[in-house]
């Protein structure tokens, strides 16, 4: 009897587990609604950042939007390490932090996720480049007009490398594409709401 409920106790157990396992990869599947006071930007809109990331030079600027409290943020950390890596000798990085969490400091997140780049607590960033999901990709010209906004890559562990939008939107851009054409997947988003993960 008692080897009958524990049995049965794992079964429940293991099945819950399940269940959470595949309700997280199912509501995460889903677009992020878009708000209702939502302002969408339009490709090649000059963003302003001579407040917040005035030294970028002439470079491009790549800005990834980021909740620590976001699974799907917590997820793309490698990857957009990896670009960080690939990238940052010919492009700014920089990562804007959309949390209402007083306890995260600039040093907590350098220090946790071991970036050394620019870190900003800056809401209004992901507004002026028309941001209301994270995690985010965008992609300023040289000139700072908007590239690209959009998804990483269709898998949200980042690991498909045949949609690694963010990485094909800088190469893109690299190659003085000047107007480049991504798929709808990559251009709605994905991933959590502004401005705490409730999706």
């Amino acid at each position: 009897m008692k080897q009958i409920f524990v049995f049965v106790w794992l079964s429940l157990l293991f099945t819950g587990i399940g269940g959470l396992f595949w309700y997280n990869e199912w509501k995460f599947s889903l677009p992020t609604p878009v708000p209702v006071c939502y302002h969408a930007i339009d490709p090649g809109t000059h963003i302003d950042l001579s407040h917040s990331l005035a030294n970028t030079g002439d470079r491009p600027v790549f800005i990834h939007f980021f909740n620590p409290a976001c699974p799907c943020s917590r997820f793309n950390i490698p990857h957009f390490k990896s670009l960080v890596k690939r990238y940052g000798d010919t492009i700014s990085f920089a990562v804007v932090v959309l949390s209402k969490d007083k306890k995260y400091t600039v040093n907590d997140i350098r220090e946790k996720f071991d970036l050394d780049i620019p870190i900003l607590f800056d809401s209004s960033i992901a507004t002026a480049c028309g941001v209301y999901s994270t995690p985010q990709a965008v992609l300023l010209d040289a000139r700072h007009n908007l590239y690209y906004r959009g998804n990483y890559n269709k898998s949200r562990y980042c690991t498909d490398k045949n949609s690694n939008y963010a990485q094909m939107a800088i190469d893109t851009l690299l190659n003085n594409i000047a107007h480049p054409v991504f798929s709808a997947y990559a251009l709605k988003a994905y991933g959590c709401e502004l401005p705490v993960c409730t999706k």
